[in-house]
């Protein structure tokens, strides 16, 4: 008899307020978070810079949370080694800037972390069986990185209900990122996400721990809904 699914929680600090971060990530590993999200830009790719490396390194030694770093940025293959040496647990790199995908998972996986493929809304989901040896997990984004507060476009969440009817990827995480909040959860439940990256809605009116709580229960009841449906 299987239980409740559960669904995990990584917290996007791009979103978090940065003269404060040392102390929300130590609030955060008191929470229930699975994983801190680090978007990292090259102002090329997408149409800004918000974090560098250096924040990754410098607030390594404050949690003990897993690293769930997300590559927005063209020609990612150099940084993955540093990345994975100052503290990276996940690394995903995109679909659209990697001319050979498999290679560059390879790298991350052959680095010592678990390698993932990100897909902007505009990329149609492709057939991501070839990289199943090295793709732990696959980053659907729902909402473009327009402007800072870019809307959740629910349309994208057909691919996570595609991918994960896709054969050969028995197994892969499907991530969504971009826009999520308590209104729109229970869509992205629906869908089949394994996780949530979630920026904003956490940070909101900075009440991290109570915004937390909220996302939690809604969890919790959507998933019990589920299960006993």
């Amino acid at each position: 008899m299987g239980g409740i699914k559960r669904i995990k929680i990584s917290v996007s600090l791009a979103a978090a307020p940065l003269d404060r971060v040392g102390e929300i990530v130590r609030s955060l590993t008191l929470g229930q978070v699975d994983y801190l999200h680090f978007d990292i830009e090259d102002g090329i790719f997408v149409p800004m810079i918000t974090l560098g490396t250096k924040i990754i390194q410098d607030l390594r030694p404050l949690t003990s949370l897993p690293f769930d770093v997300h590559l927005m940025m063209m020609n990612p293959e150099w940084l993955i080694p540093d990345l994975v040496r100052m503290g990276a647990n996940r690394i995903a790199v995109h679909y659209e800037a990697c001319p050979y995908p498999r290679r560059t998972l390879r790298k991350i996986v052959e680095a010592g972390a678990q390698a993932g493929i990100a897909l902007n809304p505009a990329t149609p989901l492709p057939d991501l069986a070839y990289l199943r040896p090295y793709l732990s997990f696959v980053l659907i984004l729902t909402s473009e990185p327009e402007m800072p507060d870019c809307p959740f476009l629910p349309a994208m969440l057909e691919k996570v209900r595609q991918g994960r009817r896709q054969p050969g990827l028995n197994g892969v995480e499907w991530v969504v990122d971009g826009g999520i909040n308590p209104q729109n959860l229970p869509q992205v439940v629906a869908a089949g996400a394994d996780v949530l990256v979630i920026g904003r809605a956490i940070f909101k009116d900075s009440t991290v721990q109570e915004n937390l709580r909220l996302f939690h229960h809604i969890l919790d009841k959507v998933l019990s809904h589920a299960t006993s449906a």
